[in-house]
């Protein structure tokens, strides 16, 4: 991680001084993380809470499995929608909007009666998991090329987080309300809500303090005549550009096996631990936030070792990288699927999940050289392939009906699609235009 200052207040950052918030750079630094965080957590919130809603809603497994799709289907659609919107009315007011609107369902969950009304709310809540696109992109637009890969996947790591927090700390909200003297039925709609409340916090906070590049607001500067990073018109042209470049669904591919199977552990592994290996409420809750958890860092070192790859060998070293990666998430969810008891299975969760949240920090340190012109439409599309790849994942748990083959399934297709990102290759027009950046001309 850099840890000097930032470069002049109207150029991208060269450097992350991580414990500042003097410059526009840095308080966007914090502030995605945070908001991606509150947005994480609000995802994942009704899963570590799953065994209790089960009861209280009286759902099958059939009907779990239509929540698990429901809650990261719709994110797709979101996510190819939001990048555009990035480039067509910038990253704050969109990242504000979205928070705003997301509350609703987070809320809204909470009043849920029937299995109808519960799926219908976890439908909608999926919209705020696109809020890493968000995250993405504004933190590639703030950032220089020596480093964004580090911003990127730091940011997108400890946001990431908010989902491993959700899964230890929404029981423990739960055993509050319970001790209060809050009745089961009460004290889970109670518990949910936390996020939708932190959610509307951070929408007035990200409004307040952030701007869409280092210098301004895109309307600002398009009404001074000033250009902007991203599609010339913004909006869908971006769109099109980036479903033209073969590369893009490469990565949709690739993030779809890493990012796509880090959602679905989120939503099985509570359940899975304690159905499979009978651990209580608890103890299965702090198990699966294990997982999650390792976003704090794990996602940020494949960001900062892409960074450094790069320096070394080119743009095609990230490539590789991630390819290494992939190959690691594979074999170790194989591993996982295999364990034959709770330690062992937390100690194979672990080492696949490093690995697996390596390789979507890999990732994203490659996005911003796919086509810096269409900046949004790349990361919205391979943004919605890690979704893409939960929906898939889920859809196969219920055709197989069965949590052990389909997490052994899943890492076969994972090590295939590692080939994937050796496809991934860059010109020498594109290596010498990434060092030109890298080398001064940083506003470019």
């Amino acid at each position: 991680m850099a840890d000097t200052a930032a470069t002049t207040q109207f150029s991208k950052a060269n450097r992350i001084q991580l414990f500042s918030i003097a410059s526009p750079q840095m308080r966007v630094f914090h502030l995605t993380w945070m908001a991606f965080f509150v947005c994480f957590f609000a995802w994942f919130a009704c899963a570590p809470l799953m065994p209790v809603i089960k009861g209280q809603l009286g759902l099958t497994l059939d009907q779990i499995a239509n929540i698990n799709i429901a809650a990261v289907a719709v994110t797709i659609l979101v996510r190819l929608i939001v990048g555009p919107l990035c480039d067509r009315y910038g990253p704050r007011k969109t990242y504000t909007g979205l928070l705003l609107l997301g509350a609703i369902p987070v809320i809204g969950v909470g009043f849920s009666q029937t299995y109808e009304s519960f799926l219908f709310f976890r439908l909608c809540i999926g919209a705020v998991g696109a809020s890493f696109v968000i995250t993405q992109y504004h933190t590639s637009v703030m950032f220089a090329p020596n480093v964004v890969g580090t911003a990127n996947a730091a940011t997108a790591g400890w946001g990431n987080a908010g989902g491993g927090v959700a899964q230890g700390l929404m029981p423990l909200l739960l055993a509050a309300a319970l001790m209060l003297g809050v009745g089961d039925n009460l004290g889970w709609r109670v518990a949910l809500l936390v996020p939708g409340l932190l959610m509307l916090f951070m929408a007035a906070a990200y409004w307040h303090f952030t701007q869409d590049c280092p210098q301004g607001n895109f309307d600002e500067l398009r009404a001074a005549g000033i250009a902007v990073e991203g599609g010339k018109k913004g909006g869908w042209e971006s769109f099109r550009a980036a479903s033209a470049n073969y590369r893009v669904w490469m990565l949709f591919i690739t993030y779809g096996a890493c990012f796509g199977v880090e959602i679905f552990i989120h939503n099985i592994a509570a359940i899975y631990y304690v159905d499979h290996f009978g651990l209580s409420l608890k103890s299965a809750g702090i198990a699966a936030a294990s997982f999650g958890l390792l976003a704090l860092f794990a996602r940020a070192l494949g960001g900062i070792v892409s960074d450094r790859m790069a320096r070394v060998g080119g743009l095609n070293r990230r490539a590789l990288l991630l390819f290494v990666m992939m190959l690691g998430e594979g074999l170790g969810l194989l591993w996982f699927a295999h364990a034959g008891n709770a330690a062992l299975a937390v100690v194979a969760m672990l080492c696949f999940g490093l690995f697996t949240h390596m390789a979507c920090g890999a990732t994203y340190a490659l996005v911003p050289f796919i086509d810096r012109k269409a900046l949004g439409g790349v990361a919205g599309i391979i943004g919605a392939g890690g979704n893409v790849g939960a929906v898939l994942a889920g859809f196969l748990m219920k055709e197989l009906g069965n949590t052990q083959q389909t997490l052994s399934v899943l890492g076969v297709l994972v090590t295939i699609s590692a080939l994937c990102a050796v496809a991934v290759r860059f010109s020498t027009t594109d290596k010498t235009g990434e060092a030109v950046l890298a080398a001064g001309n940083i506003t470019a």
